[in-house]
Parts: C-alpha cells; structure tokens; sequence
C-alpha cells in the first residue's frame, strides 16, 4: 500500500486515526478472546469438576453400602473399582497416611509416582500439571460409619481435553492477530482514501501564487460534505485576498504614478539650481547635492515600483523581435562603460546567436545586471559579460569580482525589497532592481539563475531559447 510504503509522520491525522482506532479494535478483540478462552476453559473443566464432587460426596454412601456385606475396607476398594476407569483414578489413605485402598491404574508405576507423592491436595477440585500431564485433583476426609477411614483422593486425567484447548487458545490467539491486522490495513486504507480531498486541497493552494489568487479554484464533488464546506470557504477567502491583492497593486500604481510627477519637477529645480548657483556657499551646494541624488534615487524607486504594478497587473507588453545578441551585448557594454567608469569586458563567439525578445527591455536588463555588478565589486576591477551557446540555448553571463553573495541567501535576491547585508547594502539599492529583472526575462519567456561564493564574485546567468 502507498500508505505503508511512504515515510510516516506520526503527528500526521491519518497515523494518529489509524492507530487509535487500530488500538480500539485490538482491545476489543482481545478483550474478546481472552473472555472467550476464560469462559471455554471454565465450561471444559465445570463438568469435570462437578463430576468429581458428585464422586466426593457419594462415595461414603457407597461405602457404606459395600460393607454391609463385607469388611468396610474391603467395601471401600469395590466402591474405588466401582467408580474408576482409565481416566479417573482413586485412592484412600488411612491416618498412618498409608494407602489402604486404590485404583488399579495406581499399579502403573510411572502414574503412581505422580500421584502418590502428592501433598497439600485441594478439597475443591483444581487443575494441576504434573510434567506435561494435566489433572483434576481433590482430596476430602472418608468418614463411613461414624469411622474416618483416613483421605480419599480423585484424579481425573484431563491431558487430552486440556491439549484441545490450549491448541483452541493458540487458534484463536492467531485469529485475532490476523483480524487486527486486517483491520489495521483496512481503515489504513480508507482513512488513506477519506483524507485525499484534504490533500487535494493543500497541493492546490500551495501551488497559489500572489498574482493568480483570483485564478484558484477548488473542486472537490465527492468529498464529504465538511470537506466541501471547507473548500468554499478558502475559495472565498482566496477570493477576498485576491481584492486586497489588487486593490493594493492599484494603490501602489497610483501613487507611484502621482509622486513620481512632482519628485521629477524637483529634481529638475535642484539641479538646474547647482548648475546655475555661482554664489552658493559649500555647504549649501553640498546640501543641494544630497538633495538632488536622493530625489533622483526616489524617482528611480518609484519607476521601478509602477514597472512592478505594471508586471502584476499583466500591463507590460512585449514586443518581441529576432536579436543579434553578439552586437547587443558589445552596445551594452559600451553604454554602461560610459557612466560607470568601469572596464566592461566582453566574451563572445564568432558564431552568431539570435533570440526572439523585447530589445528594449533586454537592454534594460542587461544594464540592470552590470549596474548591480558595478555596485557590489571594488572599483578597479573588471566586470565580464560572457555569451556562449549551449543545448541550443543562448547564455548570457554577467561576472564580478566583488563581495559574493551567502549560500543561504542566493534564493531570495530576486525577492521584491530584499536586501541582503551590509556589506552590500553600502551600494544603496532598493532591492526592487534584480526582482524587475526576474521579472521582464522570464516575461520574455526566459530564465535567470545566480551562483556566487563569498569574497569571489558573483555570476548572473541570462538564458534564452535560441532561433
């Protein structure tokens, strides 16, 4: 069964129900067999045990009767020969605890061993095992006459009925474990069945992403009616995130839009002030100055933000159109070299490699990767954008030599606002650029993937289909 083949999680609901209820239903059935075996074994031995009372409680009669025709001892052992047989032996002891009268299977020296020698026999009959013999035993005083003659004994042999049963017992031991674990795999089974709506459910919501909340459907038409009623209600939560999702997103667009506008008016103020202020003091310049570079670096937020609004939105459309990506990347290189003032190194074959993408938005982000490369590696040292083609996909590499970036947080630079430490945030990013760059490849139906190792570099890796 898949269910015992897959790893178990004990706090898991389908091994917590199967185990409780396999644990009920063990108790039950061996609370079942054991009162069955106790009251097979009580019925098997009752009927030897009142037999042998009857026999305690007539014998003296019997006695009695014999010996009105011979000697009382004489009577006594026609009483024991009267009521012996193969199974059932009897035997008297007088007060010198001698026997004075017995059975004759007692002549059988091996049974005589057993039974003679025995001491602290019950009055009430009792179960004995005498090496690997079962027995019925009782002893009780022989009084005839108003005389005691001494101890009169009764051994049944009940070997053969004591066999059936312990091989009845082992039966049943061995029937009840097999129900169990039947019963076992069964409800494994079906709990495993029942919970397969509330599976079904989390894989569909863990597949749920921000910008297809308003996509998530929940279909579940043969599960139980709470299952149901738990559907419908994350349909309709999903559906309320899915409100607040956009609502927010035309909030951000909005305002991004609005802001931008007047931040771009005062950016212009300020620096046509510095280029024109001859009589500003230092500290008024270098105040302007800061100014200045923090309203740019705020417009440039907030045109990152409206191109985010407009990526979630699906309002950001490709034109998309055959590329040479041999002349692209050396245009590239070139106009990054001119405001970086870095040595932009490029690597290419003399193959041609052409892509189907937006030229305008693939320039954006390969200037995004070197503009990030520039920032998070010293100055002086190169930065390299390597293509190569490979398994007929055009590669796009991007290397640094700078900081690198930890193990642990290599999957979350694409996230939106993700900064990673200080060492790198002395760049002043706001951690929007390599989440829009994500964003535009694989909206231009490509990937990008990182690898970098601490004090060695970074490398950002663009991959297209090639055409």
């Amino acid at each position: 069964m898949k269910l015992l083949s897959s790893k178990l999680d004990p706090t898991s609901l389908k091994v917590r129900l199967t185990s409780g209820i396999a644990a009920f239903s063990a108790i039950g059935l061996g609370g079942l067999a054991v009162w069955t075996s106790v009251r097979m074994q009580h019925i098997l031995v009752s009927t030897h045990k009142e037999n042998i009372v009857y026999i305690a409680e007539r014998f003296p009669h019997d006695v009695e009767i014999y010996s009105d025709m011979v000697s009382l001892e004489e009577g006594a052992q026609r009483a024991i020969d009267n009521l012996s047989n193969d199974n059932k032996i009897l035997w008297i002891k007088d007060n010198n605890n001698v026997v004075s009268a017995k059975s004759n299977k007692l002549e059988d020296e091996a049974i005589a061993t057993k039974l003679l020698s025995l001491k602290n026999v019950p009055p009430i009959p009792q179960v004995q095992d005498l090496r690997g013999d079962y027995w019925l035993l009782c002893a009780t005083p022989l009084t005839v006459n108003g005389v005691t003659l001494g101890e009169f004994y009764i051994a049944q042999d009940i070997t053969s009925d004591q066999i059936m049963f312990l091989n009845l017992i082992r039966s049943l031991i061995i029937a009840t474990l097999i129900a169990i674990a039947t019963m076992t795999i069964t409800i494994a089974f079906y709990i495993n069945r029942s919970m397969k709506p509330l599976k079904r459910i989390s894989q569909i919501t863990s597949n749920i992403s921000a910008d297809k909340l308003n996509e998530a459907q929940i279909h579940l038409e043969k599960a139980p009616s709470e299952v149901r009623e738990l559907a419908d209600t994350f349909e309709q939560m999903l559906e309320r995130l899915a409100q607040s999702w956009e609502h927010q997103r035309q909030l951000l667009s909005n305002v991004s839009h609005e802001l931008r506008t007047p931040l771009t008016i005062i950016s212009g103020y300020l620096q046509s002030t510095l280029r024109r202020g001859s009589n500003l003091t230092d500290i008024q310049r270098e105040a302007l100055t800061t100014a200045s570079s923090e309203a740019d670096r705020t417009v440039q937020l907030l045109k990152d933000l409206l191109d985010l609004a407009r990526a979630d939105s699906g309002a950001i459309h490709f034109q998309n159109e055959k590329i040479l990506l041999n002349d692209l990347i050396v245009d590239v290189a070139e106009m990054a070299q001119q405001y970086s003032d870095r040595h932009i190194n490029v690597e290419a074959p003399n193959k041609s490699i052409a892509i189907e993408a937006d030229l305008n938005r693939l320039k954006q982000v390969l200037l995004n990767l070197i503009d990030n490369a520039v920032k998070y590696s010293e100055p002086g040292t190169n930065i390299t954008v390597k293509l190569c083609s490979k398994n007929n996909d055009a590669v796009i590499a991007v290397c640094d030599r700078g900081v690198g970036i930890p193990l642990q947080q290599q999957p979350r630079i694409f996230e939106r606002f993700y900064r990673i430490d200080e060492a790198r945030n002395r760049a002043g990013g706001t951690g929007l650029g390599l989440s829009i760059v994500k964003t535009l490849v694989e909206g231009m139906g490509g990937k990008i993937t990182v690898r970098s190792q601490l004090g060695e570099g970074s490398t950002f890796t663009v991959c297209f289909r090639e055409v």
